[in-house]
């Protein structure tokens, strides 16, 4: 597409209704863990580390692939591994200064996953400076490598209960909804060519007799 007709305001417009179809309706989300590379250690001969140390972990909205699992038969038995795939936006991991990187780790549910693939998806109208997403592809870690809780909701397993996201909020490019700090920004509204929602976010409640998003309040 030619960029006499692709300007600016034509890239901020596909970023805020991918924005809104991310985080005000499908409601995915993974954990991000970053490794602290720069205190943990790592093992002078094997050039690895067997105790890793990270920064808090960092919410972000995402599509996701999930695989059911592979099972696998060795001499101790069977075990299950699973794999993921996610598809995040490239300007929300701007707003929130992050950089994705192969080694880090990230949950979704009860599992945690080692990153081992971070690539760009497609560019925005072949214009090579405007990335639509990226894809992050991870393997189940094992275990020992991570020590964390579950975040968010989660299935049940033989060792948790199941875990129920129970309430729904959306962002709608407000700096924070009733939930906390979102770390939203929808480009449009920041330059001054849309007003923000007169509304606000809305949110799907256990009762949803009793939900904002269906005008019954």
């Amino acid at each position: 597409m030619a960029r006499l007709f692709i300007t600016t305001r034509e890239m901020d417009l596909i970023s805020d209704l991918t924005k809104e179809v991310i985080k005000d309706v499908i409601g995915q989300r993974i954990f991000y863990h970053p490794v602290r590379t720069d205190v943990t250690a790592v093992h002078d001969v094997y050039d690895e580390s067997t105790e890793k140390v990270f920064d808090p972990p960092i919410e972000l909205d995402a599509l996701v692939d999930w695989s059911p699992g592979e099972t696998r038969t060795n001499k101790f038995g069977s075990e299950k591994f699973h794999s993921i795939e996610a598809r995040v936006h490239t300007r929300d991991l701007t707003d929130k200064n992050l950089r994705m990187k192969i080694g880090d780790f990230m949950s979704y549910g009860s599992i945690f996953f080692e990153i081992t693939q971070v690539e760009s998806i497609s560019k925005i109208f072949g214009q090579v400076e405007h990335v639509t997403g990226y894809k992050i592809a991870g393997k189940q870690a094992r275990e020992g490598l991570i020590n964390r809780s579950t975040i968010g909701p989660a299935a049940q397993t033989l060792d948790t209960e199941v875990v129920t996201q129970e309430t729904f909020v959306q962002q709608r490019g407000a700096t924070e909804n009733e939930l906390g700090p979102t770390a939203d920004r929808r480009e449009l509204q920041a330059d001054g060519k849309l007003d923000a929602p007169l509304t606000g976010p809305k949110k799907v409640a256990p009762d949803s007799t009793s939900s904002s998003f269906y005008g019954d309040e």
